[in-house]
């Protein structure tokens, strides 16, 4: 079901998704010392909150709702600070304003890295106890007696000795005119309500039934819509274009250039993707039109034979590997992936010599506002960011590309549009987990354990390319998982070398560490075999430092009855990583049928997230980053001939399907530890415990993603 959304009412109060829970946009704006709102009857200590004389709790949500649970864990934090039922907080979408709702760790407003709740837990939770402390102020004021005497139940302020009872909506006024606690006492989590409470995901009626509102919902009276032909070849450029035939096409208004390409706009998305079928462009391919994926291996595997920048060097390794001995080889590779969001990339904007407004599925508000305001010259107060529910994120949508598309394609056309992009569009122009290349050398000493280890890696870095990082330094995503492995090895190396074709790459759900999981943890288990120990306790014996990893590969092995009798024909494996703040581990069930298919009966998670606000959703997370991880092990590989990326849409760049899920089992480890990330942590420790698996089961190792069937084909 598609809702049909005016500008009017999205700018004066949102959309209502719900019973107690509704996505707007907020009116309120506070100051440091005293609370202040817009309107009288409306208690506001912070840009957080606000509760109106009804007694309506209302919360600003920063975070924009990817699927991972903000709409639900956010309220929860402030519910339980507040002391108010959690089915009675309305939530609103912040709109961008990196002044007022950045992200107090990072300092933008710009969500990846499963930093919703860890980054923000403290600051919700500081927030909802000033205010709370100010209304009990304010009751105590009302009564004239100490306000060590008055406590809280949820919505009201009650005088234990007497028993009376204000609602919160019947402090607002005096509790507005208070000064802001600037150091509130938080409860002690004996006092929770919520947190650490499983609570069903409060948007899920509103997603089951089509109300929630999607960026390929937002429809606005006078809307067009623009599909763009962009150059086949990444990087490249439009050099002419005849638009004329395009123009014949019948719906079709507009043909216009833009950064991305040619913008073909029409009445409807059927009518602009007939015109751009249509258009005649001559493109400028650049340099990229000489890249391939034969070149980049070739490259890669050069480079990988010379010494590369020294992330991290413990000890001696060279020497000791030069000393010979009991020396372990291996080269691990993987490729180019594409995040495949189910809603493809798409925005909607309206711009005037005014203003500029924005309806957009993205994970970074603040750079959307400040594109816009680039690419229209109007200061950020004058662009205005609603952010939508978003089809997928996976570090796709901190992107500003598809939002370029559509302010630079309104701006031109004078109308509001929504830029939509196709499947194949998505595939073939997206910001690709790097492909990289790793060789490691080993030497144990005389109880099989390492004694000096060399890892040399060869990729692009996503922090350099995008400027993050300088060129000539280490680029910390790229070897993240490696550089701050956590065995004991006395003698450590790790190289890494920056090797850029320039194909566009970003952040893909786990971003380094989705890889270099599967390298590090495939070559632990090949050392294990190789000194004849059970890769479950050579790996415990080498966590002596890392107390967290030990203790949650532990908890998987134990919950999957490590060592325990299995059905002929399966194995185990098991795998450790950190990634986000947290630690993770998985086991995987794995049976490999004669003709080289792959089945992973049962996958045993756990996972150390410090607090678990809400366990249900640290298990859904967990669950579908094993979905995610899945589909990289089997399926994932984006390959390039010409500066061309080859795959194109599922046919050819399939995912993971529901019959092909395993039984998945997730434990928490309750460590009482600041909250880490979830979102990414559940992915990096499948790939390499269904590799290792496979190994147990078959004697073969696989150490190129995807999986080829036909290596393990049994002759």
């Amino acid at each position: 079901m598609t809702t049909l959304v005016s500008r009017r009412t999205l700018l004066k109060g949102g959309l209502a998704v719900g019973a107690g829970l509704a996505v707007g946009f907020p009116v309120v704006r506070a100051a440091r010392g005293v609370a202040r709102a817009e309107s009288p009857g409306v208690f506001a200590p912070n840009q957080w909150l606000r509760i109106d004389r009804d007694g309506v709790v209302t919360i600003v949500n920063s975070v924009p709702e990817m699927g991972q649970g903000s709409l639900t864990t956010t309220p929860m934090i402030i519910a339980d600070e507040l002391d108010v039922v959690l089915d009675q907080v309305r939530v609103e979408q912040a709109p961008a304003n990196p002044g007022l709702y950045k992200n107090p760790v990072t300092g933008n407003q710009s969500y990846g890295g499963s930093r919703g709740v860890r980054d923000h837990l403290a600051m919700w939770r500081k927030a909802a106890a000033a205010a709370r402390e100010m209304l009990m102020q304010a009751a105590a004021s009302e009564w004239a007696v100490p306000v060590e005497s008055v406590e809280t139940e949820p919505g009201a302020v009650v005088h234990r000795p007497t028993g009376r009872r204000l609602l919160y909506g019947q402090l607002v006024d005096r509790a507005q005119a208070l000064p802001v606690p600037q150091d509130p006492k938080l409860k002690t989590p004996d006092k929770f309500r919520y947190i650490g409470k499983h609570v069903h995901r409060r948007d899920t009626p509103e997603k089951i039934t089509g109300r929630g509102i999607y960026g390929v919902d937002v429809r606005l009276p006078g809307m067009l819509v623009a599909s763009i032909e962009r150059c086949p070849v990444l990087g490249g450029k439009v050099k002419s274009f005849d638009g004329t035939a395009a123009k014949r096409v019948r719906g079709v208004k507009h043909v216009v250039q833009v950064s991305n390409g040619i913008a073909v706009v029409a009445d409807g998305f059927w009518s602009a993707l007939q015109g751009r079928k249509a258009l005649q462009v001559t493109w400028d391919e650049g340099p990229t039109a000489q890249v391939s994926s034969a070149m980049i291996a070739r490259e890669y595997e050069a480079a990988a034979k010379q010494p590369g920048q020294v992330a991290r060097n413990d000890g001696d390794a060279e020497r000791v590997l030069a000393a010979g001995g009991r020396v372990h080889e291996a080269v691990y590779q993987v490729p180019f992936l594409e995040h495949a969001c189910m809603e493809p990339m798409n925005a909607t904007a309206q711009v005037t010599p005014e203003a500029c407004v924005i309806w957009a599925p993205t994970q970074n508000p603040g750079g959307t506002q400040a594109t816009a305001a680039r690419l229209t010259g109007l200061p950020p107060e004058k662009v205005t960011v609603h952010t939508t529910l978003l089809g997928g994120g996976f570090g796709r949508r901190g992107e500003v590309d598809f939002i370029t598309d559509a302010v630079e394609t309104a701006k031109a056309v004078g109308a509001p549009v929504k830029v939509m992009w196709t499947r194949e569009d998505d595939i073939t122009h997206g910001f690709y987990r790097p492909a990289t290349y790793n060789s490691f050398r080993a030497a144990l000493d005389a109880n099989g354990m390492p004694a000096a280890w060399r890892t040399r890696m060869v990729g692009p870095g996503i922090l350099i390319q995008k400027g993050r990082v300088k060129a000539g330094e280490v680029d910390p995503a790229a070897v993240e998982a490696v550089r701050n492995m956590p065995y004991d090895v006395p003698n450590l190396r790790i190289e890494w070398t920056n090797k850029d074709f320039g194909i566009p790459i970003g952040f893909w759900r786990s971003v380094g560490a989705s890889q270099n999981g599967f390298i590090i943890e495939s070559f632990i288990d090949e050392l294990a075999h190789l000194a004849g120990r059970d890769p479950y306790e050579y790996r415990r014996a080498l966590l002596g430092k890392s107390p967290r990893h030990k203790a949650v590969l532990e908890l998987a092995a134990t919950k999957a009855s490590w060592g325990a009798p299995l059905p002929p024909g399966r194995g185990r494996g098991i795998a450790v990583v950190f990634s986000y703040g947290s630690y993770a581990a998985t086991v995987a069930e794995v049976s490999v049928a004669a003709d080289g298919a792959v089945r992973v009966h049962r996958l045993v998670a756990a996972i150390d997230p410090g607090l678990a606000v809400n366990p249900d959703q640290v298990k859904a997370q967990m669950e579908g980053g094993v979905v995610y991880a899945l589909t990289a092990t089997f399926y994932g590989r984006i390959t390039i001939d010409r500066g061309r990326v080859q795959q194109s849409n599922f046919n050819d760049y399939p995912m993971s399907r529901i019959n092909e899920m395993p039984v998945v089992d997730v434990h928490i480890l309750d460590s009482g530890e600041a909250p880490g990330g979830l979102g990414e942590p559940g992915v990096p420790t499948v790939a390499p415990a269904v590799c290792n698996a496979i190994y147990v089961v078959t004697g073969k190792r696989i150490r190129t993603l995807p999986i080829d069937r036909e290596e393990l084909k049994r002759v």
